[in-house]
């Protein structure tokens, strides 16, 4: 047993604000099949349901409602070509950092950083390379595991590869919680101020059993310093 702990962060909305990568490209795509543009209330109002961790998918059922007919992999196709573009012009490059410089070095003397994401793997690296390569290992993502998120089968495949004391997952979704939960981790929820509906998240979040819920990560030392 390690005498280090591990905390296994979600990505989007906790690494990075991705309001205008993912969320703009949702809408994008949606648009581009429906001259229809939802609204990053509506967005956010399928993610609070729950079961709607691929963009891909949301996206999809987002076109369908309209009443467009498009498959999966018209969707993915679209989605991924706004999102990535040609390298130098994608959605992908409006995403930011949240943490501050110190955090991560900080989290690091004590603890093993993980990473189970909604992303595919590659994509999780690229962003994950060009903010702070080097700190997170392993990062697993959607292309890793048979069962995604609110399946806690990547934190399983995590947490029985680290040697760790305690463990905890850090997300912003109700999916994030609820996988947490089916792996009998504690969980951290991030309902940040900006977003559409932060009140309904932060309930839901707190009745999905999340132990603490922040604002964003750079609180994350005083939040697990206060749960143990």
């Amino acid at each position: 047993m390690s005498d280090k702990n591990l905390i296994i962060f979600d990505m989007d909305g906790v690494l990075v604000d991705v309001s205008e990568s993912y969320r703009a490209t949702i809408q994008a795509t949606v648009q581009s099949f429906t001259d229809y543009e939802p609204t990053r209330e509506e967005i956010q109002d399928w993610k609070n349901r729950g079961g709607w961790n691929d963009d891909w998918l949301l996206s999809q059922a987002m076109i369908r409602e309209r009443g467009v007919a498009a498959t999966y992999d018209e969707v993915v196709e679209r989605f991924q070509k706004i999102f990535h573009g040609d390298g130098s012009d994608g959605l992908f490059l409006r995403e930011r950092w949240i943490a501050r410089d110190t955090l991560f070095p900080s989290l690091a003397a004590n603890h093993t950083l993980a990473v189970f994401t909604g992303r595919l793997r590659w994509e999780a690296n690229l962003t994950l390379d060009r903010f702070l390569p080097g700190i997170f290992n392993p990062v697993v993502g959607a292309d890793d595991v048979s069962r995604h998120k609110p399946d806690p089968e990547g934190l399983h495949i995590i947490c029985r590869s680290v040697p760790h004391s305690q463990c905890w997952y850090v997300g912003d979704t109700v999916d994030d919680a609820r996988a947490s939960r089916a792996a009998k981790i504690p969980f951290i929820g991030i309902a940040a101020p900006a977003n559409p509906r932060r009140g309904e998240l932060v309930r839901l979040l707190r009745e999905e059993g999340a132990v603490s819920v922040l604002e964003d990560i750079n609180s994350l030392e005083e939040a697990i310093a206060q749960s143990n």
